[in-house]
Parts: C-alpha cells; sequence; structure tokens
C-alpha cells in the first residue's frame, strides 16, 4: 500500500498527493515493487533488503540515492509470548524526495516524535531516533515483566515461567544485534554527513542520536548479561521447589503408614472380638487416640532425622 506526505509547518501531513516528498510502500505488491523499481530506479535487491526482516543493517551510496537499511522493535503483543522481535525499515533518500519501504502496516510517523520537521534529512534522522527511543521503551517492558516472572518463579514447580524467561533473554540478544547494527549506520552517517546535505542541525542532532543508541545498547547488554547469568539460578530455585513439595509429602507418607497398618488390623473382625467386653464406643476412641499418638510421634522422629541430617 502506498502513502503518500507533505511537509507543512513542521508537520508530517498525509496527502493524495503522489509527487509528496515523502512516499511510504507499506508491504509492496509486486505492482509497486516494479513502480519502484521504474519510477525512482530503486534496484530488486534494495528492494527485498527492506522487506527482509533478517536483512543486516547498512548505509550505501548509490548514483542518485542514499540507502538506510535500520532495525525497528516490532510492536508487542500477547501472542508474541515473551518474544520481542525486530523487523527492517529501507530509507531512500533523494534530493528531493524519500521513499521508505516497510514489511509492516505500523504507524510510521508519530506527532509526539515528528514534530518541528522541516527537512527530509530530518525526516530520516527522527526515524532512527524514534526506532532508538522504541528499543529504550520495549527494553524497560522487558525489564518489568522480567521481575514479575523472578517472583513468580520463588513459588513455581513448573517450568513455564522459566522458559519465559528463556523466550525474553533470547529477544535480547537479538535486541542487541539489532542496536549494535545501527550503531554503523550512525557511525557512517558521521563520516558522510555531506553527502547527506547535513548542515550543522543535523550533525548536532545526529551526535545526540549516537549517544542515546550507545545508552541504549549498554542497557540491553546489561539486562542480558543479567538475565543470563542468573538463568541457571533460577532453574534451580524451580527444582528446589518441587524438591521440597515432594519432600512434603513424603513426610506425610511416613506419618500415614504405621497408622494405616494400624487402621487395617482395627478394620478385622479380631479387633471387634478382642474388645467385646468394652462399649465399641469407647474401644474406637481408644484406637483413635493410638493412632493420632503413633503418628505424632512418627513425625516427631522424622523431623529429628531431618534436623540431624541438615545440620551434618
Amino acid at each position: 500500500m502506498q502513502l503518500n506526505y507533505n511537509l507543512i509547518d513542521g508537520k508530517i501531513i498525509q496527502t493524495t498527493d503522489e509527487d509528496a516528498p515523502i512516499i511510504v510502500f507499506e508491504n509492496p505488491d509486486e505492482i509497486e515493487k516494479n513502480k519502484i523499481t521504474s519510477i525512482y530506479s530503486i534496484d530488486e535487491h534494495n528492494i527485498q533488503s527492506a522487506l527482509d526482516p533478517n536483512e543486516v543493517s547498512r548505509l550505501e551510496f548509490e548514483d542518485t540515492y542514499a540507502a538506510i537499511i535500520y532495525k525497528k522493535p516490532k510492536n508487542y503483543s500477547s501472542k508474541d509470548e515473551f518474544t520481542f522481535k525486530a523487523f527492517t525499515v529501507g530509507v531512500f533518500y533523494f534530493k528531493e524526495r524519500l521513499i521508505i519501504i516497510i514489511g509492516e502496516s505500523i504507524v510510521l510517523f508519530e506527532e509526539k516524535f515528528f514534530n518541528r520537521v522541516e527537512t527530509l534529512p530530518e525526516v530520516f534522522l527522527k526515524l532512527i531516533n524514534e526506532a532508538i527511543i522504541h528499543f529504550m521503551m520495549h527494553l524497560r517492558v522487558i525489564n518489568m515483566i522480567t521481575e514479575e516472572l523472578e517472583t513468580k518463579i520463588t513459588r513455581a514447580m513448573e517450568n513455564k515461567h522459566l522458559l519465559n524467561l528463556f523466550s525474553i533473554s533470547k529477544s535480547l540478544v537479538y535486541y542487541l544485534n539489532a542496536i549494535e547494527a545501527n550503531t554503523t549506520i550512525i557511525s557512517k552517517m558521521k563520516r558522510n554527513f555531506q553527502k547527506l546535505d547535513f548542515g550543522e542541525k543535523q550533525i548536532d542532532f545526529l551526535e545526540d542520536i549516537a549517544i542515546e543508541n550507545y545508552q541504549c545498547y549498554r542497557q540491553a547488554e546489561i539486562y542480558s548479561t543479567v538475565l543470563g547469568g542468573l538463568m541457571d539460578a533460577r532453574g534451580t530455585i524451580v527444582n528446589n521447589n518441587m524438591n521440597f513439595l515432594i519432600k512434603q509429602l513424603t513426610i506425610i507418607n511416613i506419618i500415614l503408614l504405621p497408622i494405616n497398618v494400624i487402621a487395617s488390623i482395627g478394620g478385622m473382625s479380631e479387633y471387634s472380638m478382642m474388645t467385646k467386653d468394652i462399649d465399641w464406643p469407647v474401644s474406637y476412641l481408644l484406637f483413635m487416640i493410638v493412632m493420632v499418638l503413633i503418628g505424632y510421634l512418627t513425625y516427631v522422629v522424622v523431623k529429628r532425622i531431618e534436623s540431624k541430617t541438615g545440620s551434618s
């Protein structure tokens, strides 16, 4: 789908004018791909790169345009099951036009990020800056989800929450690769600012973007290191919880075992024959008291054995 935008009073406004300075192709079909190739001379390889979620970020200079392929985090939904993904955005910068190709249907120009935009270089710089901010927002969400899962793991008897942490840890590795790949683009922009027609304002903004991207990478690296380093410990917690449950059930079985034996004997006719001279309510009351005492004594013995084993 083709979307056209104009720059009016520092804002990006959607228009029906196909000769607009900003044109966005969302998941283009074959007809639109042929149009991009024939009218704007963007080769098929660059088009496929912009639509490939696994494409490496890069900046290349062609005869009539500069091709910027960078990474942006995909909007998270509950269907993703704790897996955070990134996708590719292709920006093709001509002197008087900006062609953007994406494989996702998203709101590309949020007003809070794209206010007071005057030139096309500022537009694609803000696109990259918005991607960095989006990464940092996802990192904060990942941190919140991780803390919640860690709380659940301390009481968990199954591996579900641990597997969710594995998914988040895997996502952080992908995010690190994506953010690091964007770093190469920013560095190359700084070296080739003249080819991109950057003025002093854009150069200063690019310096700010580089700092924010570095901070984003460091934050993702810290989260990934901490999460990966403590993963084995969290798995041990789940195993300990299960062992503790089995231990408690074993103690209950040990306590009930002698009681079951006596109860089986008491259910036989021999017990009634032995206590025929005693009223049955009295005899069975005494029988219950004996079983309770035996159960309590068994519990005391098991606990003493447990304490001695633990202290040794």
